[in-house]
């Protein structure tokens, strides 16, 4: 009998396994982590007030005049009038500006964290309480009324002219220190058509979306619009709705990948890439250029008897040295792993790699985006 095709068969097959376990894994995301809600968003409050009850440390009225108006007007607005050309001498009192994020849905009654950062000179709002404050968003309404104990995560003394701090003091946290008085309509409740917007704006993650939505749910649910937005047939009660986008948030986007990118903060020399950045052969020769200034001081004595004076002066000294740079061959890398081997192979520092990089996409070798913070 010959078993030389069935010996062929099983060795294609084992093959066949052998390159999908080498193959790297298709990633998948959650609908919920690549996309949100169109209209069901956080919402920006802000707010003026004043913060009583520091220990000294708060602004000093005549070099921060508004926290004195401030406190006349609030006075007057509680029957308590102040003789004009009054003035007042408080180091009780900080000027603060309050802000906050309204979740979506929320509604009158709920309670939401607040920030207090000092405006002013004040030194500290360690021990301070805010005072009712009105916070208001973009179209000028109040949405929140702020008010409580104000939070700070350090401490500071000072003595004699010394001074000791310990994290940052003009600025703190209320815990529930807000009261929502108005809610924010979003489009949810309506009946019609929800839409979804990508985090990132993608042509083929929204098509890979649409198809997963579409064979999961039903065909015809998900209609992509561009490569952002998505638009969803859904229900029209709103108890049906919230199960719907339960049931859409938790399906899994397979084939999704962020676009390469390459982000450089410059200011720390951090360099970090995703691992979509691809890098083709290129030869580099980086070289590392310093230059040194020393001065020295140089002492001129005049001549006996000369009735001249002694003078010091300084003489610079420049030295300007270049470390050589060798070409270096880097292999070109389609997968993250090979593009770090090769960018290591420089021995080059971050602040170093950063205009190699840059050097790297204007020469066309580096396929990704370069952001800069």
């Amino acid at each position: 009998m010959n078993h030389h095709p069935f010996l062929a068969a099983c060795l294609r097959l084992a093959v066949a396994m052998l390159c999908a376990l080498l193959a790297p894994a298709a990633q998948a995301a959650r609908v919920k982590d690549l996309a949100n809600v169109q209209g069901v968003r956080n919402n920006q409050l802000v707010g003026y007030g004043l913060v009583v009850g520091l220990d000294g440390t708060g602004d000093q009225t005549t070099q921060t005049p508004f926290t004195t108006q401030s406190l006349m007007s609030m006075l007057s607005n509680l029957g308590i009038n102040v003789p004009p050309g009054t003035r007042l001498q408080l180091k009780n009192v900080a000027a603060v500006m309050v802000t906050t994020m309204l979740p979506p849905f929320s509604q009158p009654g709920q309670q939401v964290d607040v920030t207090v950062s000092s405006m002013g000179n004040a030194k500290s709002l360690r021990g301070g309480t805010l005072l009712l404050t009105p916070l208001k968003g973009l179209d000028g309404q109040v949405y929140a009324m702020a008010q409580g104990s104000v939070s700070v995560g350090g401490a500071g003394a000072s003595a004699a002219g010394s001074r000791a701090q310990i994290n940052h003091l003009s600025a703190g946290r209320i815990p529930a220190g807000a009261t929502v008085e108005r809610d924010v309509p979003t489009p949810f409740s309506d009946d019609g058509a929800l839409r979804l917007e990508l985090t990132t704006a993608d042509f083929s993650t929204a098509r890979s979306m649409v198809e997963t939505i579409n064979r999961r749910i039903g065909p015809g649910t998900a209609t992509a619009l561009d490569g952002r937005v998505i638009e969803l047939r859904a229900p029209s009660s709103p108890d049906a709705r919230v199960a719907f986008m339960a049931q859409i948030e938790d399906l899994e986007v397979v084939g999704s990948r962020a676009p390469a990118r390459v982000v450089i903060n410059a200011r720390t020399g951090s360099v970090v890439m995703n691992q979509s950045v691809r890098l083709a052969p290129v030869a580099v020769a980086h070289g590392n250029l310093s230059v040194t200034v020393s001065a020295a001081p140089v002492v001129s004595q005049p001549a006996p008897f000369s009735g001249g004076q002694t003078v010091v002066t300084e003489r610079a000294d420049i030295e300007i040295r270049q470390g050589g740079g060798a070409i270096v061959h880097l292999d070109g890398g389609a997968q993250l792993a090979e593009v770090v081997k090769a960018l290591n192979l420089l021995g080059a520092t971050p602040q170093d790699l950063i205009s190699i990089l840059q050097a790297l996409k204007t020469a066309g070798a580096l396929t990704a985006e370069l952001e800069i913070i």
